[in-house]
C-alpha cells in the first residue's frame, strides 16, 4: 500500500522516500510494565464480577465491574490491535523540505514536519533493519500519548521502518540542502 502524498506537496518540491511502520504485533520497552499491569487489573476486575455474580450482589456492582473487566480486556489484548490497525493506515514521505506522516483511523490526516526547521531530529536503530526516526523534543512515554499505541504519539515520527540509517541520511541531506528560492 503506496499512498499518494503527490496532493499534499508544495510546487518543486519532491519525493525522495516512502515506507510504513512495522507491521503486525509489536512490542515495546513500556509493554515489560504494562503487560503484568494489564494482567493484575484484568485478573482482579474478573474476581470483582465472580464475586459480585456468586453472591448475589446488586446489579450496579455487575454493571460497574463489567465495565473494568471491558477496559482490562483492552488493555491485554485490544491494544495491540488497535495499535495494529492504526499502524496499517500509516503511510510516510520524505521529500527534499518535510516529514509527512499520513495516518489515522481512516488514513487521512496528515503531519508535515519542516525538516529545516526542526530542532531536534533523533534516530533509534532498533534491530539493524529496522529504526525510529523522532522529530521534535522526547517528552516522555507519560507525557507524549504513545504509552498505549505506538501511533497516539505527540511527538511526530516514523516508527521501525526498514532501512532507516538511509532514511535518517535523506533527512540530514534535507536539513542541509539551501531551500530552493532563496
Amino acid at each position: 500500500m503506496t499512498a499518494d502524498f503527490s496532493r499534499y506537496l508544495d510546487p518543486r518540491e519532491t519525493i525522495r522516500w516512502t515506507g510504513q511502520p512495522q507491521q503486525g504485533l509489536v512490542l515495546r520497552n513500556v509493554d515489560a510494565l504494562l503487560i503484568p499491569f494489564s494482567l493484575l487489573w484484568c485478573g482482579f476486575a474478573v474476581f470483582w464480577e465472580m464475586t459480585v455474580w456468586n453472591g448475589g450482589g446488586p446489579s450496579f456492582f455487575l454493571l460497574w465491574g463489567g465495565a473494568f473487566v471491558c477496559v482490562g480486556l483492552y488493555f491485554v489484548f485490544g491494544r495491540f490491535f488497535a495499535d495494529a490497525y492504526l499502524r496499517s493506515k500509516l503511510q510516510y514521505a520524505l521529500t527534499d523540505q518535510r516529514a509527512l506522516i499520513l495516518g489515522g483511523l481512516k488514513g487521512n490526516d496528515l503531519t508535515s514536519v519542516d525538516l529545516r526547521a526542526t530542532n531536534e531530529i533523533r534516530y533509534k536503530d532498533i534491530d539493524r533493519s529496522r529504526g525510529t526516526i523522532s522529530f521534535g523534543t522526547d517528552t516522555g512515554p507519560f507525557l507524549r500519548g504513545g504509552f498505549w499505541h505506538s501511533t497516539s504519539r505527540s511527538t511526530p515520527e516514523f516508527f521501525r521502518i526498514a532501512d532507516a540509517a538511509n532514511a535518517y541520511k535523506l533527512i540530514q541531506a534535507a536539513r542541509n540542502t539551501p531551500k530552493a528560492g532563496v
